[in-house]
């Protein structure tokens, strides 16, 4: 019977198969190596793109934040000078009502009525002054009550004084300012904006 050795073939197979082994781990290693570069490579391309686009929009958001307080500012400014075009359109109506005013005071006087001052806080005027008799004070009375321009007259008080040695009676008289009515109010303004353009000539 014939007797084979197969030790050295197993031997050489054992070494093929240990040297299979060692070049698929080596494969394998490479491959992971290259798989995790691969993918670092992505996520830093990714981070990279997110980071420009999170400057870009800071860039836009600090402009837009200029421009808002720009808008702000400008806002401000508008609202001061409509502020003041109000404060002047009023103070033209004032003194368009002021100057109205005197004049019908002027027409209701009769004689023998003196003024000593006059007061107006808002629609509401305070006279004083001195009249020869109760019976002048009276006849003020009517004639600013027949006034278009002025209301109510009401006598806050009446006492004698004396006056450059004469015997007098002293008075104080409220009335108010009628407001205009709608139909009226347009030729007030016209007469408003025409005094202010006098006073700006």
């Amino acid at each position: 019977m014939i007797r084979i050795n197969l030790l050295p073939h197993r031997e050489e197979r054992r070494r093929q198969r240990r040297k299979q082994f060692y070049v698929l781990s080596g494969m394998m290693v490479a491959l992971g190596a290259l798989i995790g570069v691969l993918v670092h490579t992505i996520y830093a391309g990714y981070i990279g793109e997110q980071e420009a686009r999170n400057a870009f929009l800071k860039s836009e958001i600090a402009k837009l934040d200029e421009q808002i307080a720009e808008i702000r500012r400008l806002r401000e400014q508008i609202d001061a000078l409509l502020a003041r075009k109000q404060v002047i359109e009023s103070l033209q109506g004032t003194r368009a009502q002021t100057v109205h005013l005197f004049n019908e005071i002027a027409q209701a006087m009769p004689e023998g009525v003196y003024l000593k001052s006059a007061k107006q806080n808002g629609q509401r005027v305070v006279l004083v002054g001195y009249a020869q008799s109760n019976a002048r004070v009276s006849h003020l009375m009517r004639n600013v009550d027949a006034s278009p321009f002025l209301e109510q007259p009401s006598l806050v008080e009446v006492k004698s004084a004396t006056v450059n040695n004469r015997r007098v009676s002293e008075f104080t008289l409220g009335m108010s300012i009628e407001q205009p009515k709608q139909n009226e109010a347009a030729p007030q303004k016209k007469a408003a904006q025409a005094a202010g353009n006098g006073v700006s000539k």
